[in-house]
């Protein structure tokens, strides 16, 4: 038994959006926080929102070693793990004929590749009773133009998680998925188009919205909280949609 009381969880890709929102309710429903992000900037405003008690650690999704070095950390420190929310992810749009192999290979090392061997990595600190959470994206149930690469990853989290939820439940261990629509979150700078371009996309997807708005990082967070919770003791293998009904359109 570690000396460590509390719950402990890690958060990948948690220094900004809906990672740090989760990131933050965690540790304020009594967790040990782990945050990982590379922006420099990002790292220290997480570190000072979360406080000196986080640990935030500098990770490349794309890496297998760091994905090992991450586990080492969390090993070193804690000693086990009690909730994995696997959010890091990039997101990039194109129509079919314009993007390359690179533009590929980025979001899959990312998007599945990063988030398969980041819980392989930490499979042996996870317990009975321990939660997994993805990030997949209302992108996997919904087609968009231009998004046909990053719903093709999503899809394939989604696959992954339903034979990780059986394979896993031997050792006591849920896996589960939170599928978020259109959140107010950073990514939509980082998707390499145009202000304009952006702007028209977010209100094309706002009017496709039966809530008839976008969502917050917060409300997101709330769903992953409950997926790390024991409420869910009796939840695997399930995907929570929190896209304001987008889905079902």
């Amino acid at each position: 038994m570690s000396q460590h009381q509390n719950p402990v969880a890690l958060v990948t890709g948690g220094t900004t959006g809906i990672g740090l929102a989760a990131a933050l309710l965690l540790q304020q429903r009594g967790h040990d926080v782990v945050v990982t992000g590379q922006n420099p900037d990002n790292l220290a405003d997480a570190q000072r929102l979360l406080g000196e008690k986080a640990v935030v650690l500098k990770a490349d999704a794309r890496s297998v070693a760091d994905a090992a070095r991450v586990a080492t950390e969390i090993q070193r420190r804690f000693g086990r793990l009690d909730v994995a929310f696997l959010n890091a992810g990039v997101a990039r749009f194109a129509p079919l004929e314009a993007f390359d192999e690179a533009f590929y290979d980025d979001q899959l090392a990312v998007n599945v590749k990063g988030v398969l061997f980041q819980l392989q990595k930490l499979l042996p600190l996870l317990g009975a009773g321990a939660s997994v959470i993805l990030n997949t994206s209302v992108v996997n149930q919904k087609g968009i133009a231009g998004a046909s690469v990053y719903s093709a990853t999503k899809g394939a989290l989604v696959a992954a998680l339903r034979a990780l939820a059986v394979e896993l439940a031997p050792k006591g261990i849920r896996v589960n998925a939170v599928s978020p629509g259109p959140i107010e979150t950073p990514i939509y700078g980082k998707l390499g188009m145009p202000a304009e371009a952006v702007a028209g996309f977010k209100s094309g997807m706002t009017a496709q919205v039966p809530l008839g708005r976008f969502g917050t990082a917060a409300e997101v967070a709330e769903v992953v909280g409950f997926l790390a919770s024991k409420g869910a003791s009796y939840v695997t293998g399930v995907e929570v949609s929190v896209d304001g009904g987008l889905a079902a359109t």
